[in-house]
């Protein structure tokens, strides 16, 4: 296994983690006066209500959330398809094209999450428009890690078709 193999299934795994902590975490929108009122995420809502304890629930999500949140776990299982493919090279290199266009389309995925989810916005807990966050509401660090991932992504299949190009 060579040194851009190496370094592209660093890249491929660091994307996988963060975009595994993005769903998981509720900080993907913080809406509200005070910082933290309110966050919403893919699977948690949490509010706080006048500095009592945090009260989190699941989402009533718009159709364009979910389908944000379906292609993010797609990204999430092609990029982990991709991190095995790139151990599995060692023996078989031949596993090396096949890792390549999964990560590719986990790329993809994560592109179209990434333009698919701010047309939500405008639900009645933002109070916003599509694309166009209201001056009182911020992404949170969820989107950060998210769009992270997504960068990280794009690098590794950088270092992944350095790989594979014909010798």
């Amino acid at each position: 296994m060579d040194k851009l193999t190496v370094i592209s299934g660093c890249m491929f795994l660091a994307a996988d983690i963060f975009a595994i902590a993005s769903v998981a975490s509720q900080d993907w929108i913080s809406a509200g006066e005070a910082e933290g009122a309110l966050t919403i995420g893919l699977v948690w809502q949490c509010q706080t209500i006048h500095g009592r304890d945090r009260i989190c629930t699941p989402p009533r999500l718009p159709l364009v959330w979910v389908i944000t949140f379906f292609f993010i776990i797609m990204g999430i299982i092609s990029l982990t398809i991709t991190c095995a493919l790139l151990m599995l090279s060692h023996w078989h290199q031949d596993t090396m094209k096949y890792a390549r266009w999964i990560a590719f389309t986990g790329m993809v995925l994560f592109c179209m999450a990434a333009l698919i989810f701010p047309t939500g916005f405008y639900i009645n807990e933002i109070g916003g428009q599509p694309y166009k966050l209201p001056n009182n509401t911020v992404v949170g660090s969820s989107y950060v890690l998210f769009v992270l991932s997504v960068f990280f992504t794009i690098v590794g299949l950088l270092f992944a078709g350095k790989v594979c190009l014909p010798g």
